[in-house]
């Protein structure tokens, strides 16, 4: 199933590459980013309990 690319395949695959790579850096900051906050908001919800 994969085509052939001649003389082409390493720019195609360079811009797969130059595509999936940063998305997948973006996805996981994300997901870490998002992680850090949800404990940032538990530990603030935590706090407001014990303040009443």
């Amino acid at each position: 199933m994969i085509p052939d690319l001649g003389k082409y395949a390493a720019t195609v695959i360079f811009s797969y590459v130059g595509t999936i790579l940063p998305m997948a850096v973006l996805v996981a900051l994300t997901l870490w980013r998002g992680s850090k906050v949800k404990q940032a908001l538990k530990r603030q919800e935590e706090r407001m309990k014990k303040n009443g």
